[in-house]
């Protein structure tokens, strides 16, 4: 597993981009989690700006059990939800997917009722990293 220091990233060489947006997505869908937001980072990039960038999406997750909990926790959350996932076009024909950690996105809120869920969703989004 290659750790970044607020999520966990895998190469995946032999999946090309589509493929492993198709893969990601049906392995949040196992673990409870819908895309709620798909933003075209590529496309935006280009009709904003006018600027040419490999293929990237930012995929927003949302488990809605979790975000019930975490919402009932702490009303604000929402600033710190859904949980992104990232697929991008890798080198020659694959792609990188990097995952948000749960955890990291709670360090600094000082709520004890959100642990279990950011350690839930956690849990869940690992399951996810560990079979693409």
């Amino acid at each position: 597993m290659s750790a970044i220091k607020y999520g966990f990233e895998k190469e995946l060489p032999k999946l090309d981009y589509e493929s492993a947006i198709a893969r990601v997505t049906e392995l949040l869908k196992e673990e409870g989690f819908g895309v709620l937001t798909e933003i075209d980072v590529k496309g935006t990039m280009k009709k904003k700006i006018d600027l040419e960038f490999r293929k990237y999406v930012i995929l927003g997750a949302c488990n809605p059990h979790l975000a019930a909990r975490a919402l009932q926790a702490e009303p604000q959350i929402g600033l710190m939800l859904p949980c992104n996932v990232v697929v991008q076009e890798g080198d020659e024909s694959g792609s990188i997917v990097s995952i948000i950690d749960p955890k990291a996105m709670f360090l600094f809120i000082e709520n004890d009722a959100l642990k279990p869920v950011a350690a839930e969703a956690e849990e869940k989004l690992k399951r996810v990293y560990d079979k693409l």
